[in-house]
């Protein structure tokens, strides 16, 4: 167990993953993933949050272990999706005098995912700004609904100044990885919360007068310092804006011909002086990175072959990943290629049309098989535009 101290009273009881291959099987964690859990040792001792199957058995040592001895007498359920809640049943069965502190959703779900013996009796339900006592601490309650399942609710330990906040602020990476905040905090927003925006800013309005000292999430490291930087960053992200000026160009080329033509435009642009410029192969970079590129940026180029009728398949897998996650206001352009029967550029707007505030570029850009002197003259069309409306 990681000798991780929040504050005298309350202590870190959770689990760093390292052997997880993909986080809710489909997200690439290379440095893994940590489950937080945390001990609040007053009169009434309160563990908040609970682990995930894969790391039940070190948790549970880890709980006794910091007890030892003691029983604890409140659990409190900030959200419900398993690598929170699966060992609720074993702490419930391990401490059966222990109630449990949820909301009214929090409980249907309990009754979902568990048979917890004497549930009526345990559950202390609270609802909006409710405060319970602990002794020394005082626990406020706040609901935020959708960030990112119904049930979810954060806690404010009002003498210590600690924001429990469940998902959010959270990231990948176990504890002990050695990284800047921002990139996995990212990838983590916009690829799980992403698409609850305007619940996250409710949140955020909920707390942003309190004074918070410490933000304990559910995954990643603890907050203490710089606080205002880090709901910054949320504030940005909730309300879809660009965090930095730059164009993010994804392709998705079959034989080569499109890759060649996003290696063209990226000289072009350069030359034009755009220094910020990244681009990402569909076909085999992470998905969930080229998402998180496409928020970042105020600027998306997309390079596509026709297929089947319409875009190649990773393209149109990535269009639906940010059309999911609400999408917007960025500035847009297109690049298509086709041998007989050019589609992509049709496909990709169809589901563009669908997603807000979104400046497509005119001058949309037609390959025929493979550049040749028209098309580099329509791609240099369209940076001119880009420079024009920057």
């Amino acid at each position: 167990m990681k000798n991780i101290v929040i504050t005298d009273d309350i202590k870190y009881v959770g689990c760093d993953d390292k052997d997880i291959d993909l986080f809710e099987s489909q997200y690439y964690v290379p440095n893994g993933i940590s489950y937080n859990s945390y001990i609040i040792f007053d009169d009434k001792i309160t563990i908040m949050d609970t682990v995930d199957k894969r790391k039940s058995g070190e948790w549970v040592n880890n709980i006794k272990k910091s007890l030892n001895g003691k029983e604890p007498h409140y659990l409190v359920v900030s959200h419900m999706e398993p690598d929170h809640s699966y060992s609720i049943k074993i702490l419930a069965d391990m401490y059966p005098n222990m109630k449990i502190i949820g909301n009214n959703k929090t409980f249907d779900f309990i009754k979902q995912f568990f048979n917890i013996e004497n549930l009526e009796e345990r559950k202390v339900l609270v609802k909006e700004r409710d405060e319970i006592n602990l002794g020394k601490h005082k626990l406020q309650f706040f609901m935020a609904p959708m960030v990112h399942w119904p049930e979810v609710m954060v806690t404010f330990d009002k003498t210590d100044n600690i924001l429990f906040t469940a998902d959010a602020f959270g990231k990948f990476g176990t504890l002990d990885t050695d990284e800047l905040w921002d990139c996995e905090a990212r990838r983590y927003y916009f690829n799980i919360v992403g698409k609850y925006g305007a619940q996250v800013q409710m949140l955020l309005k909920k707390v942003i007068n309190l004074d918070i000292k410490i933000i304990c999430p559910l995954h990643g490291q603890i907050l203490k310092d710089n606080l205002e930087y880090y709901i910054n960053k949320y504030n940005i992200w909730s309300n879809y804006e660009p965090e930095d000026k730059g164009i993010f160009i994804a392709y998705a080329s079959i034989h080569g011909n499109t890759k060649n033509a996003v290696t063209e435009l990226k000289k072009m642009l350069k030359e034009s002086g755009i220094e910020k410029i990244i681009t990402a192969d569909l076909s085999r970079e992470d998905m969930a990175e080229c998402v998180e590129n496409a928020f970042r940026y105020d600027k998306l180029i997309l390079a596509a072959s026709s297929y089947n009728g319409s875009v190649f398949t990773p393209m149109h897998r990535f269009l639906i990943e940010l059309q999911e996650r609400n999408y917007q206001n960025r500035k847009l352009g297109l690049i298509e290629n086709g041998t007989w029967a050019p589609t992509a550029a049709k496909s990709m707007k169809e589901i563009i049309t669908s997603m807000k505030n979104i400046e497509l570029y005119e001058n949309v850009v037609t390959i025929k098989s493979a550049l040749n002197e028209e098309s580099i003259s329509k791609m240099q069309e369209l940076v001119n535009e880009i420079i024009s409306k920057s």
